[in-house]
């Protein structure tokens, strides 16, 4: 086995091949640091006299099935500048590693097809030294993500579960990448945020965000020259929610049983967009019943599907001109909860509008969480909060298929 065979396979440069032996079905390489490399690893001074030497082994990738472990006396030399003792560093392998620099890189290669576990009994290593390189590695490239170029961002909440419950993610919109993951939800989730975006003097101009009031506050106090733009999956989302909750006090209110089984079950109809019911279920006919029995969930239904119109005006003075007229037929149709709804869409006016400056959403961040909720998925959970904040920094560089 030649040096340079030893550098294009193991990455070990500047090392000395000295012999081969097999063990236990393992190949052991001896190498050894040529006597003039030796260097103080304090000051760098190269008059060190050899104290004594401690033998080492390295785990390295597999050749043809078989484990293979790097060999080494390390020497532990004393100064004779600055007079300390410490043993020299090898260049191959981090401090107090049981494998090489080249094999973490094996490693990482393989996680992106194969989980911890699998790759743990591949490689004959522990599955906490699998998930402990990752973790390290994931931290090294993604732990600290670069903000000093941020844009257009887009913020929002999401639930992993009984044992982590919310976090809040921020997305780069230009870049796709996840630039911080905060505990919890809310304004006090974000202030770890703020403060890197000051650190690193990053000129936000748009922020997507839904018509949270602690999200509102936390961007118009820390970015206040910043665009703020209410993402339109978020409007549509509140104003189904308050046609569900109307269905539900029509259905709780009817005193006549076939207006009850009409209602029943057309919940999701009343959420779909026209185009996508389904005639061979006889969907929409369900729900033309529905609305015929009654007659404010149908002005409601047809408010609804009026303001996704919002989004489709020519200018933003057109669409300024289609919400206030929407506004009015809402006041003027006697139903409480498009009233409030009502006054809702004048309080966010600006935000609303915005998106025409800046056609930005927080859409993006759902195909984010889709991909969490199936990494989590295919891990049966992570218990190590730390370690999937990790995960999901580095989510843009991790193909769909393959996460987990």
């Amino acid at each position: 086995m030649s040096t340079s065979l030893l550098y294009q396979v193991f990455g070990i440069r500047g090392y000395r091949y000295c012999h081969t032996r097999y063990e236990g079905g393992a190949t052991i390489f001896r190498i050894e640091l040529p006597r003039k490399e030796f260097r103080c690893p304090e000051c760098g001074h190269k008059h060190v006299h050899v104290v004594e030497r401690f033998r080492r082994q390295w785990k390295a990738e597999p050749i043809g099935g078989r484990p293979v472990w790097i060999e080494m006396f390390v020497p532990k030399v004393e100064c004779q500048s600055c007079g300390v003792r410490r043993r020299v560093p090898v260049s191959f392998a981090d401090p107090r590693r049981k494998h090489t620099k080249h094999f973490e890189d094996y490693v990482m290669d393989l996680l992106q097809f194969m989980t911890p576990s699998d790759v743990s009994a591949f490689l004959e290593i522990s599955w906490d030294t699998a998930n402990d390189i990752q973790k390290r590695r994931l931290d090294r490239k993604y732990g600290r993500p670069k903000l000093r170029k941020l844009k257009r961002i887009a913020i929002d909440e999401i639930w992993l579960g009984a044992l982590h419950k919310y976090i809040t993610l921020v997305l780069d919109l230009d870049t796709r990448a996840v630039v911080f993951v905060g505990d919890g939800k809310g304004a006090d989730a974000l202030k770890p945020f703020w403060a890197k975006v000051k650190a690193a003097r990053a000129k936000i101009r748009s922020v997507a965000t839904d018509m949270s009031t602690a999200y509102i506050s936390a961007v118009r106090n820390n970015l206040p020259k910043a665009r703020l733009v209410f993402d339109r999956f978020h409007v549509v989302k509140l104003i189904n929610e308050k046609l569900t909750e109307l269905r539900r006090q029509l259905f709780r209110e009817a005193t006549d049983m076939l207006q009850k089984k009409v209602l029943k079950g057309t919940r999701w109809l009343l959420m779909m967009n026209p185009e996508n019911l389904d005639d061979g279920k006889n969907d929409r006919q369900r729900l033309e019943e529905a609305l015929e029995l009654n007659k404010s969930l149908a002005i409601a239904y047809y408010l609804k599907e009026d303001l996704r119109q919002l989004w489709n005006q020519g200018s933003r003075r057109a669409a300024g001109k289609f919400l206030t007229a929407w506004c009015r037929r809402a006041d003027a149709s006697g139903i409480r909860i498009m009233q409030q709804l009502a006054k809702t869409m004048r309080r966010h006016r600006s935000g609303l509008l915005d998106w025409y400056s800046d056609p930005i959403s927080t859409g993006p961040l759902e195909g984010i969480n889709n991909k969490i909720k199936l990494m989590q998925r295919r891990a049966y959970g992570y218990r190590d909060l730390n370690f999937l904040k990790l995960r999901i920094l580095s989510l843009h560089h991790t193909r769909y298929e393959l996460v987990g």
